[in-house]
């Protein structure tokens, strides 16, 4: 693992433009010595040589290169987050400085913070008073809810968190530069993708890479949108949105997906054909959560008809659980075709006949706008759009 020094960091970068150890150490005001300790340092951790060395300057090496791709996109947006705090802190900032800031902006406490780090109290408070005073200003104001972090001290944190995420993929990129199967992919999953898509390409993405680490967080949309926005989530999988909730992510349509509505078998409504708004909105009925997509189409179906909305409806993303509710009484679900298909096959649910004219819901990937994959990632993507595209999937 390679060691996070901002100050090696910059030392290599200086080095990498300049092609001269001289030069980089008169740009970060260090020693000459102090610039060949930190890159043998960073060669070190590394695996391997980042420059190659000729009586005409300092070269990149092809692991070098990897290196400072990834290096420079970190750090110069971490550098301009800090100088806008305080061009003071793009000198003395440490990581650990900024790790008990992005705590701190999360928990709004300090006991908090410091527990979630694993950390003592007084060491993340030491850590944030050594930062305000660098900025010669405050950071966070107390209130009665807790310290609410100014807007500066926001968008440094969050600029933070995603240079750290790139420092991981800077690594996950010198790992595979290796042959070694360690960067970690972080998957966010939306109710769709759990039993659509995403099952067959994580089977073929373990066939292709056996130990690769892969996590996948089941969520709402808006916790994996917050996850996919800070770096702690590559992407996610599932209906898109539209228009778009914010400026800082991309979404990429995989799909058109339908609506199904569902009851259990034996229900007085199964078997018949052409059912209509009007006695449907007479049902009681299990349905997702008002603002999700499939939600919207819901409503839609109603209002579109001039009939108003039905008065029993219990909000249920999950399918298993719409299941269940619905085996159980003769209430209605409303959900995903792809998601209901596994059910109906079954016969654990009967589709009902419908009258709708329902659109199509995109279905999707959402990223970070600007956001480079490693190999590894933009492996476990290509098998997503595969997934797609195979008759079996969709």
């Amino acid at each position: 693992m390679i060691s996070r020094n901002l100050r090696h960091f910059r030392v290599f970068l200086a080095v990498a433009t300049s092609r001269s150890p001289t030069i980089a150490a008169a740009r970060c005001n260090v020693s000459q010595p102090a610039v060949t300790q930190s890159l043998a340092k960073l060669e070190r951790e590394a695996g391997g040589e980042l420059f190659e060395r000729t009586r005409h300057g300092f070269f990149l090496t092809e692991r070098g290169a990897l290196f400072e791709v990834r290096l420079r996109r970190a750090m110069q947006r971490l550098d301009a987050a800090l100088a806008e705090v305080s061009p003071r802190l793009t000198v003395t900032a440490t990581v650990a400085q900024l790790q008990a800031l992005i705590a701190l902006v999360a928990a709004q406490n300090f006991t908090l913070a410091a527990r979630n780090l694993g950390l003592a109290q007084p060491t993340v408070h030491r850590a944030i008073t050594q930062i305000e005073q660098e900025a010669a200003r405050p950071l966070f104001e107390r209130t009665t809810f807790g310290l609410v972090a100014t807007r500066p001290c926001r968008e440094l944190a969050k600029v933070a968190q995603l240079a750290f995420s790139e420092f991981d993929q800077a690594e996950a990129d010198l790992d595979e530069f290796d042959g070694r199967e360690v960067g970690k992919i972080v998957v966010g999953s939306l109710p769709l993708s759990r039993s659509v898509v995403l099952p067959q390409a994580l089977a073929q993405f373990r066939a292709q890479r056996p130990t690769q680490p892969v996590t996948v967080f089941d969520g709402t949309y808006d916790d994996l949108l917050g996850g996919v926005r800070s770096g702690e989530i590559d992407f996610m999988i599932g209906a898109l949105r539209d228009p778009l909730p914010i400026r800082d992510v991309k979404q990429e349509e995989l799909f058109l997906d339908g609506m199904a509505i569902l009851a259990r078998p034996g229900h007085p409504l199964a078997g018949k054909a052409d059912i209509g708004p009007q006695v449907l909105s007479k049902q009681a009925w299990a349905v997702s959560r008002r603002g999700a997509p499939g939600r919207v189409q819901f409503d839609a179906l109603f209002s579109d008809a001039g009939v108003d909305g039905p008065d029993s409806i219990l909000e249920c993303g999950s399918i298993l659980l719409m299941r269940e509710i619905l085996q159980r009484s003769d209430m209605l679900g409303c959900i995903s075709e792809k998601q209901a298909e596994a059910e109906t096959l079954r016969g654990l649910l009967v589709a009902l006949q419908v009258d709708t004219n329902w659109k199509g819901r995109p279905i999707g990937l959402t990223y970070r706008t600007g956001w480079v994959p490693t190999k590894a990632q933009a492996q476990l993507l290509d098998l997503v759009r595969s997934a797609v595209a195979s008759p079996d999937a969709v």
